[in-house]
């Protein structure tokens, strides 16, 4: 599992190895983020190892939020995939298998 990232003002959806199967994350992080004015909700899925925060980008931004998680060892900025990067990586992957399916057909006219 690798690190994941998509912010968008208000919105910030995290994957992270650290919250895989992790209770205690369950019970810690929406603690953690409490403490920040501006959090309006955080869900916490340990089986998918993701949580998703709302909050109010006039009052919180998502670096601060992020900062904090990566303080307490719950999200690596170095090791993290984002939005557009995983679309990228994967529109690259999905042309490299076409063309490969492809190439036998082109081959033959």
């Amino acid at each position: 599992m690798t690190y994941y990232i998509h912010d968008i003002p208000g919105r910030l959806r995290i994957r992270s190895p650290a919250l895989k199967d992790n209770d205690l994350a369950k019970r810690e992080i929406p603690g953690l983020l409490g403490s920040f004015i501006g959090i309006e909700s955080v869900v916490v899925n340990t089986a998918t190892g993701s949580f998703l925060i709302r909050y109010d980008p006039s009052r919180v931004s998502g670096h601060d939020i992020m900062a904090m998680l990566t303080e307490h060892g719950y999200f690596d900025p170095r090791e993290a995939t984002t939005n557009d990067e995983y679309l990228r990586n994967a529109s690259a992957k999905a042309f490299s298998m076409l063309l490969t399916l492809l190439s036998p057909l082109m081959a033959g006219e």
